[in-house]
């Protein structure tokens, strides 16, 4: 568990970009939980929230003039979660979304990078981006107009990822194993941001 706790939240279904989302990082010599924006604001935009990418690329962190100073700051996090979707193109050039998660783990960390951003004003914002790497054969199935899956962290490399060198880090960052991840189709009701309940998760009965 964290040393200080500030985040506060329920659970949610359906994260849209912009929404807050909970994280763990390594703060001031200890471990804290927080809430972050999804979509990093880099601190150079003093609080304006232009262009806010979701997602990094492992490989391109070090390219990027948006994440290579947090980056190489240590502004690493984990945000804990149950399961992402992805969509998958059909014969029929229709996206079909599915549910992945983790057979072992109700809950599980994925990779990300944070900034914090000050207005005009001095209101603080802090954001965060996921570590994206490249997909495991189960991801390019379901996934396959994707090349990418979310940076899943292995429980013993969550210190090396929250405090190692930038190095060190980034020898975390993996496709997570097929044999340990389970996808099924859900409802298109996924693509709707006003929606956000339980049965977005359930198993879809396809036609």
């Amino acid at each position: 568990m964290p040393s200080r706790t500030w985040w506060s939240f329920t659970t949610k279904y359906n994260v849209a970009p912009g929404q807050y989302v909970p994280a763990i990082r390594w703060h001031d010599g200890q471990s804290e939980a927080v809430m972050m924006r999804w979509g990093l604001i880099p601190s150079s935009a003093e609080g304006r929230a232009a262009d806010t990418p979701l997602t990094v690329d492992a490989e391109g962190i070090m390219a990027s003039p948006m994440f290579r100073s947090p980056w190489l700051e240590g502004q690493r996090c984990i945000l804990p979660m149950s399961g992402f979707y992805a969509w998958q193109l059909t014969n029929r050039r229709y996206r079909q979304p599915h549910f992945i998660r983790l057979l072992d783990r109700s809950v599980f960390a994925v990779a990300a990078v944070w900034d914090r951003s000050v207005s005009e004003d001095d209101d603080v914002l802090e954001s965060c981006s996921i570590i994206c790497v490249p997909p495991n054969e189960l991801m390019m199935r379901v996934a396959n107009t994707d090349g990418r899956m979310p940076a899943i962290l292995r429980r013993r490399d969550y210190q090396t990822w929250l405090r190692g060198t930038p190095v060190a880090a980034k020898a975390t960052l993996a496709p997570y194993s097929k044999s340990g991840m389970q996808a099924y189709p859900v409802s298109p009701r996924i693509n709707s941001i006003e929606l956000d309940d339980p049965s977005l998760i359930r198993p879809a009965e396809l036609a």
